[in-house]
């Protein structure tokens, strides 16, 4: 699922403000935020880690490289796909600049599932979004300056919960433009919204109808009622800073433990 907000080079203080929510099956084993590397010689990467697909669904480097990724919402999957959660993998510990990475990643993007990817690099002020879907072609365009959403359907789409969030994230930046908020209280206030649309408002994804109310809310939490097989809900919700020299990187999880690392220390504070 997921779903993501971010202000590129509008905000007063941080050339990138991230906010992003990781919506996963508890059974799905997940390292928390680190560093690591895909590899002795490889480059170190700061992020979570899937441990079934030895990937990420969202990352930086050191270097000013970033890279997030969602899924998209359809009835049917592609058998023997590759893992999507190696792509941002890949351009993080690679050389090519965002749109090259896009183009490569385009001359296979048919062996993937639905996918939606953000490559950015900070230091140059480039930021891509790449999709191979609905299909044919996919979908490769420089993001602009501003303020963008995206979830389990195209970038900026008017799904409810995207159109929810995006206002909400511009209303709190007006309020705190002084760049002087809690992070905490970001997270709180927009991230952690468990409103449903109207039912009817929900898209039509080929899915369960039931289902896909259940999954309509920026914050999900179907443990309570043991939607399907497994209990799902939010297991990271991110966010990204890059400023002018330093990248703290926030993240929650399960909603009681916050931890802050940047520049590979660490440090937690209590909820």
């Amino acid at each position: 699922m997921c779903i993501a907000a971010w202000a590129w080079h509008c905000h007063p203080t941080h050339r990138l403000l991230l906010l992003f929510n990781r919506d996963e099956y508890h059974s799905r084993p997940t390292q928390p935020a680190q560093w690591w590397a895909a590899g002795e010689e490889a480059k170190e990467i700061l992020g979570g880690r899937d441990e079934l697909g030895g990937g990420t669904w969202m990352g930086c480097t050191r270097d000013g490289k970033l890279a997030f990724l969602t899924n998209v919402r359809e009835p049917s999957s592609l058998i023997g796909a590759k893992t999507r959660g190696q792509l941002p993998v890949r351009f993080l510990q690679g050389s090519l600049c965002p749109l090259e990475y896009a183009t490569e990643i385009a001359k296979e993007a048919d062996q993937y599932n639905g996918f939606n990817l953000i490559l950015a690099d900070v230091n140059s002020g480039t930021m891509v979004y790449i999709s191979n879907r609905p299909g044919g072609d996919p979908v490769i365009q420089t993001v602009a300056p501003g303020l963008h959403v995206l979830s389990n359907a195209a970038i900026n789409s008017p799904w409810p919960k995207a159109m929810r969030l995006g206002q909400s994230f511009k209303r709190y930046l007006t309020i705190h433009d002084d760049a002087e908020a809690s992070l905490k209280q970001m997270v709180e206030e927009l991230m952690m919204d468990t409103a449903r649309p109207d039912r009817s408002m929900v898209p039509d994804t080929g899915d369960d109808p039931e289902w896909e109310y259940k999954l309509s809310s920026i914050f999900i939490d179907t443990a309570k009622e043991q939607a399907k097989t497994m209990v799902f809900s939010i297991s990271v919700a991110t966010i990204i800073l890059f400023g002018n020299k330093l990248y703290p990187f926030f993240f929650l999880i399960s909603g009681t433990i916050w931890n802050t690392k940047h520049g590979g220390t660490s440090s937690e504070i209590g909820r």
